[in-house]
């Protein structure tokens, strides 16, 4: 296990903290510095009596890292945290402070997490319910949970306590966070994304934005459990994918696109090759045959980038049986059209969009960005003869995530792209009056030759 030396730069892992969180502090001297600012954190069993006596303890912990000094140094994390239960123990009960041990222990592991970990960061890195962290300056936390947003009550001493915490984070990535460089986009080790910005670009402090990666990806039969579809709409996105449909999720943001994109993935029957392409790697297809390319931010004045469309490009030359674009907001719809008109049938990817229309208008408008030089109908010729099924999500106001429609791309009437919505989304209300959940089939049957045969009434 790594140790702390002092004068050198060595990790120190922590064993409790999350993998994709793995950080290290650089030498004791950094130790140290976090101990005086260490967390405030708010909990139920917060309380003044409680500031207090974590601020006692951190002055008595450091005058012993300064005593100890490289006997402390060469601590391993397991031997560190029975250091600190020991002295907080022997500090609170020699000076006879009234705590409880729940108590106790809570103002050592807070101590604990602030040496090892990420402070206050750690308990809500940790919860798998969590999905999303979100810090407005240090006094301001909220995390996202089932879709919900919540304010939390963990905090920050200061800014500069919270900014030597996320730099802890980064410093495994090899990221720059400071004047001349004060916003950072990067994935963690575990495909997590992290998102950091500072003043002079952040007026009220360090504002972070972290988008946790689930261990486990959701099925297909976690999300028809978690009521995101149901059985009928899951049996058409199944024989659509397997029919070689070319399927656009189109979503606002956090209402679930990658995950829907996921398990999409997932009907891709064995033997075909799949390459997925993304800004952050965060797809996790349950395919055996994927080939995962990531593009690539410029360094000084954007030399060295690789974007989206180069990648795209690069890809119809990989021998692809199917393109999955993570993402798709700029130059590259063109190329991802052209692969589905020519040849690559069965390839997908996700917008954003808040409804089927808006995700046409999109395409077309990032097509005119990215330098068409046909003309409009022309241009709705090519998205209408590319694309066949476009997969609607929505976040409702309860939180809950729901495929809004499943809608078919249906050819050009008067010069307009048609859609014809096959499944929508309707709640009703049960026998007790609670809202449900209901997908209305449109039509009796698909216009689109692929999956005509498909019974939706």
């Amino acid at each position: 296990m790594s140790e702390i030396i002092f004068g050198q730069e060595a990790p120190l892992p922590n064993p409790k903290e999350p993998e994709h969180m793995a950080g290290s502090v650089s030498n004791a001297a950094n130790a140290v510095e976090d101990l005086q600012f260490a967390t405030a954190k708010v909990s139920e069993m917060d309380s003044a009596v409680l500031a207090d006596v974590k601020e006692m303890a951190h002055e008595h912990i450091l005058a012993i890292i300064e005593k100890k000094g490289a006997t402390f140094a060469k601590m391993d994390n397991n031997a560190l945290e029975k250091f600190i239960q020991g002295e907080v123990q022997s500090l609170i009960y020699g000076k006879q402070i009234p705590l409880n041990d729940s108590e106790v222990a809570y103002v050592a592991d807070s101590l604990y997490k602030e040496i090892a970990g990420f402070g206050p960061l750690e308990d809500l890195l940790a919860d798998p319910n969590v999905e999303d962290v979100m810090i407005n300056g240090y006094k301001d936390v909220y995390v996202s949970k089932l879709g919900r947003m919540e304010r939390v009550q963990a905090r920050f001493v200061d800014n500069a306590h919270l900014l030597r915490i996320v730099r802890r984070i980064l410093a495994p990535l090899g990221r720059r966070l400071d004047e001349s460089s004060p916003m950072v986009d990067a994935r963690l080790p575990d495909g997590s994304r992290i998102n950091v910005i500072i003043a002079p670009l952040a007026r009220d402090g360090v504002v972070v934005s972290i988008r946790k990666f689930r261990s486990t990806p959701l099925r297909a039969e976690d999300l028809m459990g978690l009521g995101t579809f149901d059985s009928r709409v899951y049996e058409l996105m199944q024989e659509a994918v397997r029919k070689r449909c070319n399927l656009v999720v189109s979503g606002a943001t956090s209402t679930g696109k990658t995950s829907m994109l996921n398990v999409l993935a997932e009907f891709i029957p064995p033997g075909e090759r799949l390459i997925t392409i993304e800004d952050t790697a965060e797809l996790q297809l349950n395919h055996h045959h994927v080939v995962r390319l990531e593009s690539r931010p410029g360094g000084h004045e954007g030399a060295g980038a690789i974007s989206i469309r180069d990648l795209v490009k690069n890809s119809l030359r990989m021998r692809p049986d199917r393109v999955v674009v993570g993402e798709v907001r700029g130059a590259e719809v063109l190329d991802m059209l052209q692969a589905m008109s020519t040849g690559h049938d069965g390839s997908m990817g996700t917008i954003h969009a808040s409804t089927p229309r808006d995700c046409l208008h999109r395409l077309e408008m990032l097509s005119g960005f990215a330098g068409f030089t046909g003309n409009e109908m022309s241009l709705r010729r090519q998205i209408a003869s590319a694309l066949d099924l476009i997969v609607q999500i929505v976040r409702l106001p309860s939180g809950k995530r729901r495929i809004y429609s499943i809608t078919e791309v249906a050819g050009i009437v008067d010069d307009n792209i048609l859609l014809q919505d096959l499944y929508r989304h309707e709640s009703r209300l049960g026998p007790d009056g609670q809202e449900l959940d209901n997908w209305v089939p449109v039509v009796p049957y698909p216009k689109n030759p692929k999956i005509s045969h498909i019974r939706l009434t």
